[in-house]
């Protein structure tokens, strides 16, 4: 399919104010969609569905499904081509002294040994002097950030989100899995050899040792890489890859997410304490920031390779099932005339509270320089 076709079958569905996901997986060169052909508002029972899932932060609440067999779908491989664009003009409101103390209360929680490592966001919100291009921002989204999992989700019952997220939550094919611990931030100045304060490796540290030991139990074959540093848009991050088998596929995905989310890279350790710390201090509603989103249990059919020697072979074709999650990271709300802008830093007990904020400020400015209209 074209792109043209691609983009002008998303925009007619989108302006009969029905539900839609458009996206591309990290280092790939398709863009998909899944368009839902009613405006009802499904929700996941048990992981054991088949569509596009997208989760709110707190486990509690309902995720939502764009179910397979209710929608359409497309893909196309072509570049998307995005005209010229200068970033929407666009009034900020934050609020840099509540964010300050609330880092200071958790340094001084974290001291009193109440919780290891606790992440704490903040919202900003942009005041837009127009109406957004939805499709042309996540053009632009797809065109800068190849190496993130980048998309455009809808629901009239829901709302409007767009993101670009550097962090993989899980991904399966058939009995294999790979996961990841990502932590620590810096600007990326031209080079991945860079120095990380001892800060930052602690935090990173913190997330993998939860992730490996969350793990055990449903897994074997444990491969761990060395921690490296990775590139995501302007920002660099720790990451250490984590790959292996699950024990028992059939009852492994709710489970696995369940114990993995949220992890320590959006929430904290111990991980009910740090998220009741959260709750009770940040004093607004995460809602699908850093959740997670992405193909669940989706079919793909495998043809053996065309050709004379392989035409006795042709009739045993298979599907293939595969679930890629992502954690929503990088990623904004639009509401309105306002975008909504979502981030968050890890705290331990050597974070510096200024610091934390020039963080969270770098972290926006991802998601601002692409805000169009």
């Amino acid at each position: 399919m074209t792109s043209k076709d691609f983009f002008g079958y998303i925009s007619e569905h989108y302006k009969k104010d029905l539900p839609f996901v458009a996206y591309s997986l990290p280092n790939t060169f398709e863009t998909k969609a899944v368009l839902q052909k009613d405006d009802a508002l499904y929700k996941i029972e048990d992981y054991n569905e088949t569509g596009f899932v997208f989760a709110p932060f707190d486990i509690r609440k309902d995720a939502i499904l764009l179910p397979y067999s209710k929608s359409r779908m497309l893909i196309t491989s072509e570049d998307i081509e995005v005209n010229e664009y200068e970033s929407m003009p666009f009034e900020t409101e934050n609020d840099k002294p509540h964010h300050l103390h609330l880092v200071e209360k958790a340094i001084g929680s974290i001291k009193k040994n109440e919780f290891q490592k606790v992440v704490v966001s903040r919202k900003e919100v942009l005041k837009l002097e127009s109406s957004l291009e939805v499709l042309k921002t996540f053009k632009t989204l797809l065109n800068n950030y190849n190496s993130a999992f980048v998309y455009c989700w809808y629901h009239p019952k829901v709302g409007l989100w767009l993101g670009a997220t550097p962090e993989t939550l899980l991904s399966i094919e058939r009995n294999q899995f790979s996961t990841m611990a990502l932590a620590g931030t810096q600007d990326y100045h031209g080079t991945l050899d860079v120095n990380w304060k001892p800060k930052e490796v602690k935090e990173q540290k913190i997330v993998a040792d939860y992730v490996v030991k969350t793990l055990e139990a449903d897994t074997k074959n444990l491969e761990i890489s060395d921690v490296k540093t990775v590139k995501a848009g302007k920002l660099l991050h720790l990451r250490t890859d984590i790959n292996g088998e699950l024990i028992d596929h059939s009852k492994s995905i709710q489970k696995l997410i369940l114990k993995l989310h949220p992890t320590p890279a959006v929430c904290g350790l111990p991980k009910i304490d740090a998220m009741q710390f959260i709750l009770d201090n940040e004093h607004y509603n995460r809602e699908f920031y850093s959740g997670f989103l992405g193909e669940l249990n989706k079919e793909t059919k495998i043809k053996p390779r065309s050709g004379r020697r392989n035409i006795e072979n042709m009739a045993y074709s298979y599907n293939k099932r595969s679930t890629n999650l992502y954690v929503n990271l990088r990623c904004m709300q639009i509401k309105d005339q306002e975008a909504i802008l979502y981030v968050g830093g890890g705290i331990t007990s050597d974070s510096n509270p200024e610091s934390e904020w020039e963080e969270t400020v770098n972290k926006t400015n991802t998601i601002k320089s692409v805000i169009v209209s």
